[in-house]
């Protein structure tokens, strides 16, 4: 039976559930059964209960009074009804020790559920000269590079030090808490990657794999393959 992947979700102007097809499509591809869970569920432990994995997508910024800071003057749209439900339900699924998955605004969510911050504008926030973070080339398309740490998942996954990325934020993870260790970062110090050393899968991404198994890239179609793999012996 193939495993079931909740894969969180947008709301849009007219309050619609709105989430972009890769996600689902990336999840079908390596074997997953994806169901689309809306902003603002729930009975958050049975929903747990019954995920055997979690998949945290991209969308608007997290609202930076659940880390506790004031908005920033350049601090996006915001959907205080989605940080609950993803925050609640990411600490249920790794207190249950169930595989999570982050991706973009994902990766942050994580960060958050654990105690962590975020820059809410990476070029106020962040002095020196930054990397273009939210590229003008189509999604499909890596554009700039990340480092990654040896002996780490993602490495495993990745099976080399360094990676071409797609880059789609203004956001980024700032302060880390443990479990969560870094395991990628792009060659202007930006987190890419994050992985926790006290569960058997949680890790999240700031790039967009789903975008890039779109073209065949084998970092992103492993790293899918794995999340599936884990969730299978959830």
């Amino acid at each position: 039976m193939k495993p079931l992947i909740g894969i969180t979700s947008d709301l849009d102007q007219n309050g619609e559930t709105l989430v972009q097809s890769n996600y689902s499509r990336a999840i079908l591809r390596a074997g997953g059964l994806p169901v689309v869970l809306p902003a603002g569920l729930e009975d958050i432990e049975e929903i747990c209960e019954r995920l055997d994995g979690l998949l945290l997508t991209g969308g608007e910024d997290v609202n930076p009074l659940v880390y506790g800071e004031e908005p920033h003057q350049k601090l996006g749209k915001l959907s205080p009804e989605r940080d609950n439900m993803e925050l609640k339900l990411t600490r249920c699924m790794t207190g249950k020790d169930k595989p999570v998955l982050g991706i973009c605004r994902g990766h942050q969510v994580l960060n958050v559920a654990f105690g962590g911050t975020i820059h809410q504008h990476i070029y106020s926030n962040i002095p020196g000269e930054l990397l273009q973070h939210k590229q003008q080339a189509d999604r499909e398309f890596a554009t700039h590079s990340i480092d990654i740490v040896d002996d780490s998942k993602l490495a495993e996954i990745a099976g080399t030090s360094e990676i071409q990325v797609n880059s789609l934020h203004h956001q980024a993870v700032n302060q880390i808490t443990s479990p969560l260790v870094v395991t990628a970062v792009a060659k202007d110090g930006i987190i890419e990657a994050l992985e926790s050393t006290e569960h058997r899968f949680v890790m999240s991404v700031q790039w967009h794999p789903e975008a890039l198994a779109n073209r065949q890239d084998r970092t992103s179609l492993r790293l899918f393959e794995q999340f599936i793999n884990a969730c299978n012996k959830a």
